[in-house]
């Protein structure tokens, strides 16, 4: 496929393409908000909890402590969200992507490894024990699940034989990734949730310490942040979509309509997991993502190869 083909901005224009991607993220992300509300409460007042949470946030009080690096944690709040978008950028939306480049699973990646960083920041600026506390098991997490979540994005740019997340849903026309990949999908689910500090992985969020990372935050910062949050879950949830489900693959209905489906499909999956799985201490993660979830990845990918060798992918 040539660029013309896959980028929405080639073919609509940059602008369009950018406003088209930027409120579908922002779509998915309350999508995944009002699928967590109505798993929890039920089905009353999910539809509008979203719109209710945030016109509380943008009128609540800015909360304000001694000494904080002002640039940094507001800088900090707002890329959480801004990455969480960018990261769609390569997601594709009926059968496009904002642009193609030859690598959208580093991009991908790139962005997440920039969000641990934002997320870092948002417990260092404010100059509070309790959201640096945070700051640092969310560091200690991510050194346990980037590695893995690297290698299972790698599995399915293997399988595909490219690095455009296109190409990886064209290569699933006969077989669906996640057959082959499962681990690499489980992985890839897993990890999202935790670059979101989100179910099991929410310790740097913690109630133990106040709230931690988001301790701090109130008014339009912690909407940002909140809405940066489920933006990445709700992407995430399209992109394992495309890279191991099939895209929009399915018979009868429609490309977009598949997509939608299963991207809530998986939605339900991440809520049901997350909601039912205790918090997990960082120390511990970080013991499983050394010990268990790196070994298993690489040998995911050691299959994925053996396959691509064979003739499997062909």
């Amino acid at each position: 496929m040539t660029d013309s083909v896959t980028s929405s901005a080639a073919a609509w224009g940059v602008l369009p393409a950018v406003v088209v991607v930027a409120l579908v993220a922002v779509a998915l992300g309350a999508l995944f908000v009002v699928v967590d509300r109505v798993a929890v409460t039920g089905v009353r007042g999910a539809l509008g909890a979203p719109v209710v949470e945030a016109g509380r946030l943008l009128v609540q009080q800015r909360r304000v402590t001694p000494a904080p690096d002002r640039l940094l944690w507001r800088l900090a709040s707002a890329a959480v969200l801004v990455l969480a978008m960018l990261s769609m950028a390569v997601v594709p939306v009926a059968g496009r992507t904002l642009w193609s480049t030859t690598a959208d699973l580093v991009w991908f990646n790139a962005m997440e490894a920039l969000m641990w960083a934002a997320v870092w920041l948002l417990g260092w600026g404010p100059n509070a024990v309790h959201s640096l506390v945070g700051g640092y098991r969310f560091l200690a997490q991510g050194l346990a699940y980037e590695l893995p979540l690297m290698f299972a994005l790698i599995t399915a740019g293997l399988g595909a034989g490219t690095l455009r997340t296109t190409g990886v849903v064209a290569a699933q026309r006969e077989l669906w990734f996640v057959v082959t990949m499962p681990a690499a999908f489980v992985v890839f689910l897993a990890s999202a949730a935790a670059f979101a500090f989100w179910g099991p992985f929410s310790a740097p969020a913690g109630d133990d310490i106040a709230g931690g990372v988001v301790s701090e935050l109130s008014g339009v910062e912690r909407l940002l942040v909140e809405a940066g949050r489920a933006v990445f879950l709700g992407v995430s949830a399209a992109m394992a979509v495309a890279l191991f489900l099939g895209g929009g693959a399915g018979p009868w209905l429609p490309d977009w309509s598949w997509q939608l489906l299963k991207t809530v499909l998986v939605m339900l999956v991440l809520v049901a997991a997350g909601r039912r799985v205790p918090t997990l201490r960082p120390d511990r993660y970080v013991e499983v993502g050394w010990m268990v979830l790196v070994p298993v990845t690489l040998v995911q990918a050691l299959v994925v190869a053996l396959l691509v060798l064979s003739g499997w992918y062909a």
